[in-house]
């Protein structure tokens, strides 16, 4: 039996982002933390590989929400621009549709509702007031789930919720994110727009609350932005700042167990021997942290009642020209969304018409991210969840329908440009990442309680036992997952007094 010395000390289970962000605020807390990783890199989703000059991001894309990470270096007492630094991007995104339309998503308000009054003759104003009932959402409903959890009273009493009601309209929780996006513009191309901001939890806009109006305030109003070196920048300066803060990380070594005894927690299992510790995080998919690590199915099989996120396909493409059309976010439109979507989540299987993302970091590195007159495409799909479907037939079906859109919309034979390709599938998503299905985001936002039903941040039953990621409150994605370690800190905070 190991014992670290320390009388302090914690133990954090995965180096994904809401692991690293973990493992550095318990180290600025005075734990002496040690991270546990079976991968042989830090990330988790958030990883990247390289192939002949082509740099590729392997997951999220989107950079939102950057005093996320300023936070963890002002709390760190650490010059973030030793570190990493980003840039906003002055175009969110290009949404291309089947008929030719483009309409370029602005980061300046009053081009971006230009150009949706002259593309599809939405009046400019329907734009300004929908992105300031988004602002009024995030900033006065979000915190709430934001910031503190809601699976305590004592906690959530310190919650601004008087403040919270006061905004929260029966249409937020009672309609769906399509319903009411319906009743805010004439236009079904800007529907659809604003529909597909559910996807950003795997979840489907035709079921999922209209709450998820919130989620466009990220983009349209504080911005998107580019992290100089492309997204694997963020984690690199996770990693960096953890270790020069005191986290010791430990690759290529899973955890076996965790320990507890008489409802509190011991430390874990690694290699056989008992590491113990005052306190354990696990970044793992809650249900894999249940199932594998506690031996408790029964648990597990309680969080599977709740409905996974959709999973995605992607295709890491070198390509041997550029596409002055395309910018550093690219959206190509299924013409049959609400089928696509019933494809996803009900008959799980591949949609013949999917929309398709397409993110091009060498756009804002060129020559960097890719060799000079080239570009990297990151092409991703929405998947379903992993039932045991036969994705080798599935990864072909897909490559052909995105060429199909592609070659369509573009006007030229994208195939015969492609000069290197990987894969990334469901399958490899939750042997990479023990996302549970493959699911992104644990589970989705397909119901109006789904938000109170994502797992706490806590053990109810195992005192000093903590949960991070995706996978539990406040969900997916990386604000979120820094989030959770946020709300995570302060819920040891209020333990130990």
């Amino acid at each position: 039996m190991s014992e670290n010395s320390s009388s302090k000390n914690a133990i954090v289970i995965g180096a994904g982002i809401a692991g690293l962000a973990s493992a550095i605020r318990l180290q600025v807390m005075g734990y002496e933390v040690t991270v546990y990783e079976k991968n042989n890199y830090p990330g988790g989703k958030l990883s990247h590989f390289e192939i002949n000059g082509y740099q590729f991001d392997a997951g999220p894309s989107l950079f939102t929400r950057p005093k996320l990470i300023e936070e963890l270096f002002v709390l760190a007492n650490e010059p973030m621009e030793n570190y990493f630094s980003y840039e906003r991007v002055p175009v969110a995104c290009h949404y291309f549709y089947q008929d030719g339309t483009l309409i370029k998503a602005y980061a300046d308000h009053e081009k971006f509702a230009e150009e949706i009054q002259v593309k599809t003759g939405e009046p400019a104003e329907h734009v300004h007031e929908y992105l300031r009932h988004s602002a009024n959402a995030y900033e006065n409903i979000a915190d709430i789930f934001l910031k503190y959890t809601l699976h305590r009273l004592s906690t959530l009493f310190k919650a601004p919720v008087a403040k919270a009601i006061q905004y929260l309209k029966w249409p937020y929780l009672f309609t769906s994110l399509h319903q009411y996006n319906q009743s805010r513009f004439q236009s079904s191309k800007l529907v659809q727009l604003f529909n597909r901001y559910a996807t950003y939890n795997g979840s489907n806009p035709y079921k999922a609350p209209a709450m998820l109006s919130l989620i466009p305030h990220l983009e349209h109003n504080e911005g998107t932005f580019y992290p100089k070196g492309g997204m694997i920048s963020i984690t690199r300066a996770l990693f960096a700042l953890a270790e020069k803060k005191g986290v010791k990380f430990i690759f290529d070594t899973p955890v076996d167990k965790i320990i507890r005894a008489n409802n509190q927690v011991q430390g874990v299992v690694v290699n056989g021997e008992n590491i113990m510790a005052n306190l354990v995080v696990s970044n793992m998919d809650v249900y894999f942290t249940y199932q594998h690590l506690l031996g408790e199915p029964l648990k597990a099989k309680k969080i599977l009642k709740q409905e996974r996120s959709s999973s995605a396909f992607i295709f890491y493409w070198g390509m041997s020209k550029t596409f002055e059309q395309l910018s550093l976010h690219n959206i190509f439109f299924s013409e049959q969304y609400e089928a696509e979507f019933n494809s996803l989540f009900h008959t799980c299987q591949p949609f013949a018409d999917p929309t398709v993302y397409i993110n091009i970091t060498s756009k804002c590195e060129p020559g960097i991210q890719a060799p000079s007159e080239k570009e990297n495409w990151f092409v991703m799909v929405n998947a379903p969840a992993n039932n045991g479907q036969d994705w080798d037939a599935i990864r072909d079906f897909y490559k052909k329908a995105i060429l199909q859109k592609l070659n369509s919309i573009i006007g030229e034979d994208i195939a015969k440009y492609i000069e290197v390709e990987e894969v990334l599938s469901p399958v490899s998503i939750e042997t990479k990442t023990a996302s549970y299905m493959g699911s992104l985001y644990g589970t989705s936002s397909n119901s109006k309680m789904a938000a109170f039903m994502r797992h706490p941040n806590f053990s109810n039953t195992i005192k000093g036992l903590y949960f991070v990621g995706g996978s539990v409150h406040p969900g997916g994605g990386i604000p979120l997952c820094l989030s959770s370690a946020a709300i995570m800190s302060d819920l040891v905070k209020a333990d130990v007094v």
